[in-house]
């Protein structure tokens, strides 16, 4: 890459002779190095998951969440740079008030996720801006159901029935591939353990750093609000994974 890279990665704007934009791929990079974060689409509603890692013990529990609430109906996490993670989440807040304005409804999952991808292509276009260092995972409830989505770096978006983004993606990838998903599959309440049981093993690949578990869910449980899941839960399914990880790792 570095002959081919040479002096074609220093703008977003510019092509390299065979086509490639060099700080799109860069920035995809930097998701690919953030924790594992994880998008199930239920029967009932949707669940994100977020391997938080915890740079220091110094810092306070539940700070810097990387889960943010975009309206009643939706949620949104990212993997990668933490600020431009909270930028996205701010701006699909506007987004969805802005479609509340306009239309008097809450705006359907796909065409808000349709306005991110396409402020997050902008910043593909000028030399005066960088890509954003993150890819997103939108889910939420509206008038067609549960609906998930994941946005990448380069503006591109794709409807999923689980997806994962971030260090463990490839492994978190192949976990969710085993449940059963979608309208006739899990409930949301019952993918809370799978979801922590993933996440615990992807993490296992980098022992050296803690992590806090996150969960969100829309369902029945919450009303079908987006909101945070009750942490009691949250820790009955991260004990529950550390013991199932401790038990496959002695078999």
């Amino acid at each position: 890459m570095a002959s081919q890279g040479t002096g074609y990665d220093l703008s977003a704007s510019t092509y390299s002779p065979d086509g490639r934009i060099f700080q799109i791929e860069y920035a995809q990079k930097a998701t690919e190095n953030a924790g594992t974060v994880i998008g199930l689409k239920c029967k009932d509603g949707i669940l994100l998951a977020v391997e938080k890692l915890v740079q220091t013990k110094l810092l306070v529990p539940g700070s810097n969440k990387r889960i943010f609430t975009v309206d009643y109906h939706a949620g949104i996490a990212s993997a990668g740079l933490i600020a431009d993670g909270k930028h996205l989440a701010g701006r699909a807040r506007d987004e969805a008030i802005n479609f509340r304005d306009t239309y008097r409804y809450p705006s359907p999952i796909k065409a808000l996720t349709e306005r991110l991808a396409l402020y997050v292509q902008a910043y593909t276009l000028y030399s005066s801006v960088r890509p954003f260092g993150i890819s997103s995972v939108l889910g939420g409830v509206d008038e067609d159901g549960p609906q998930l989505y994941m946005i990448e770096p380069s503006g591109v978006y794709w409807g999923y029935n689980g997806c994962a983004i971030g260090k463990g993606r490839q492994l978190a990838k192949t976990e969710i591939e085993k449940l059963d998903l979608g309208k006739d599959g899990l409930t949301v309440k019952e993918a809370v353990q799978h979801a922590a049981n993933i996440i615990y093993k992807c993490h296992d690949d980098a022992k050296d750093k803690d992590f806090e578990l996150e969960l969100s869910w829309i369902c029945p449980e919450s009303k079908n609000r987006h909101q945070y899941v009750p942490a009691d839960i949250v820790a009955e399914a991260g004990r529950k994974a550390k013991e199932a990880l401790d038990d496959e790792m002695e078999d």
